[in-house]
């Protein structure tokens, strides 16, 4: 799971499923996930997994220290030995922990990698398959099967790819690099926790390099808390066992607070001269309030009279497609902070229960971090403060979008075109040359 490495464990309710860096422009983008699921299947490992450079001092120093924080939470020594005796320093775990695309994935972009034909299709097929399965589950936890399978689909593309790194030699990695080593030592323990109580052999454990675990990418920690013997062989396997993994999601996903009976949230059109302010996920409201606004679902029908809160996104702005995302929706995002992963979630969840495509196209927008770098460069040198040009589409920036927009006659979307950037640019030079 994305994008996608991740939030502190403090950041959220839940333990996080996946790692996931709210500073990293990864959030969404494609470069995240393809470091994340990885590229190969997990029996190509043995090759991938060897280290390119000889352990160093800090590196054989790093596992002594790590051994006694093991050993202080009651795991054996055996346990701790067998891990630490085996786990390889990956130099590409810290590059891809590092990384950084050149382009700002936009939601147009995401969304079309994500939610495909393909995945509608094979969804559709696996709903059909697990019928009797998921239908146990939804009688037990409520979290409705195309759900399950649309997570399924997004986290590992239905199981087809769970990455092809030792978990343990990942996190052993993560744990003795400096950035974020507090939560990696966690995870790592964790991993030894399950491997000591016999719920899957060091290696099983072939994941991601942010160390997530199976068809639905738990991170140990969570698994610890989560992870649920579904086929009933005493067991909490959430590689080999989709009954356990998709047990496993639904019980997280209860516990994130999902409401049965439902959805996620809808498209919707917005009324012309729509005032794009009021658009945010803090921005929530009774639904019977956006229906007074002259909001409607994508077919042109009045909203639902349900006393339910709901936000307005707008991804794209006034150029793309509308959504109203009800708490369903926020439980998505425990999941995964990212909101075009949630959207992701919720369009395909949709789509494999029968539901057609968008009725907004989604336009074709491409932003680089330089030009948007630019962008809020600009935006600052005019007084609009955009904080630091970071090339990070964030809520600082779009605030400052707006206000631009506002002041020149511009529909106040918060979202950059290149409209939007000449102008800028334009009143910038302009400025800078009356000086």
């Amino acid at each position: 799971m994305s994008n996608e490495v991740c939030c502190s464990s403090e950041s959220l309710s839940l333990p996080p499923l996946v790692v996931y860096d709210p500073h990293m422009r990864r959030t969404d983008t494609l470069i995240f996930l393809l470091l994340l699921v990885g590229s190969g299947l997990p029996g190509q490992v043995h090759a991938a997994t060897q280290a390119t450079e000889p352990p160093s001092p800090s590196w054989q120093s790093c596992l002594e220290d790590l051994r006694g924080k093991a050993l202080a939470q009651n795991l054996t020594a055996g346990t701790v030995d067998a891990v630490l005796g085996r786990v390889e320093q990956l130099p590409r775990v810290i590059s891809a922990d590092r990384s950084q695309p050149e382009f700002t994935e936009t939601f147009a972009d995401y969304y079309r990698k994500r939610v495909t034909d393909f995945r509608v299709n094979k969804g559709r097929e696996l709903l059909a398959t697990h019928a009797g399965l998921l239908q146990r589950i939804q009688s037990t936890t409520g979290i409705p099967p195309h759900y399950l399978v649309a997570f399924w689909g997004l986290e590992t593309n239905f199981g087809t790819y769970f990455g092809k790194l030792s978990i343990p030699s990942a996190l052993a990695t993560l744990a003795c690099d400096t950035r974020r080593s507090a939560m990696f030592t966690r995870e790592l323990i964790a991993v030894m926790r399950i491997i000591e109580a016999g719920d899957m052999a060091y290696d099983e454990l072939i994941g991601s390099w942010a160390g997530a675990i199976g068809h639905m990418q738990f991170m140990p920690t969570t698994f610890l808390s989560y992870a649920v013997d579904g086929d009933g062989d005493g067991h909490k396997n959430l590689i080999g066992s989709i009954e356990d993994a998709l047990l496993s999601g639904a019980t997280y996903l209860l516990n994130a607070g999902w409401q049965p009976g439902f959805r996620w949230g809808r498209e919707v059109v917005l009324p012309d001269g729509f005032d794009y302010a009021l658009a945010g996920l803090d921005q929530a409201r009774a639904l019977s309030d956006w229906r007074s606004l002259g909001i409607k679902d994508a077919f042109g029908q009045a909203l639902p009279s349900v006393n339910l809160n709901a936000s307005l996104l707008v991804p794209l702005g006034h150029m793309g497609p509308a959504f109203m995302v009800y708490p369903n929706f926020h439980v998505i995002m425990e999941w995964n902070r990212s909101q075009s992963y949630a959207l992701a979630v919720g369009r395909l969840a949709d789509r494999i229960a029968g539901a057609g495509r968008l009725h907004h196209p989604l336009p074709d927008i491409s932003l680089s971090t330089q030009a948007l770098t630019r962008l809020q460069q600009g935006l600052n040198d005019l007084g609009y403060s955009a904080g630091k040009p970071d090339g990070v589409l964030g809520p600082t920036t779009r605030k400052a979008i707006r206000a631009f927009q506002r002041a020149n006659n511009l529909v106040a979307d918060g979202f950059p075109n290149e409209q939007l950037m000449q102008l800028v640019a334009a009143q910038s030079n302009s400025a800078s040359g009356a000086e």
